[in-house]
């Protein structure tokens, strides 16, 4: 029996159970699953609301969905561009290495493109080795000199109150 084939095209509002599921499994393989908050009503409103502050692509084998990537845009002062910045690739574990993570990345790359990126950037967790290996094959480089720095919770709120 032939696999169904592998579509893409951007979220639309209806998605919203299936990318807060999707973000969901990728949390349960990146060991966070502690960490997410996110609700439905947060992606509608954050992904399709008046003022979108992300955008998503899902991937479906035939009519199941298979993954997602989830992006928004970036502004480089080196490249005096913008640069689509990848915050999520999520591809369901029995889909890996049928074609889903490289279709997205390629649809990925045509979206920062045709929105005149000059790169496109994501982090990798240092353990996650396979998909270092992937990252690698397609050509991109691991930047290990730049640290990803993060602030949240109460260390936010108190610089956001100091003076």
């Amino acid at each position: 029996m032939a696999r169904a084939a592998l579509s893409i095209r951007r979220g639309t509002r209806r998605d919203v159970p299936t990318i807060v599921a999707l973000i969901r499994g990728l949390a349960e393989y990146e060991r966070l699953v502690h960490e997410v908050e996110i609700t439905p009503a947060q992606a509608r409103r954050h992904g399709f609301g008046r003022r979108p502050y992300f955008e998503t692509l899902i991937c479906r084998r035939g009519r199941r969905p298979v993954g997602f990537a989830l992006y928004f845009f970036t502004y480089s002062t080196f490249l005096g561009r913008p640069s689509l910045y990848l915050e999520d690739l999520f591809v369901l574990p029995e889909e890996r290495g049928r074609g889903a993570g490289r279709a997205l990345l390629r649809a990925l790359g045509k979206v920062a493109m045709a929105r005149g990126c000059g790169r496109m950037e994501w982090t990798v967790l240092d353990w996650n080795a396979p998909a270092i290996r992937f990252y690698r094959r397609i050509g991109a480089r691991l930047h290990k000199e730049w640290i990803h720095t993060r602030l949240t919770g109460a260390p936010l709120r108190r610089l956001a109150r100091s003076r």
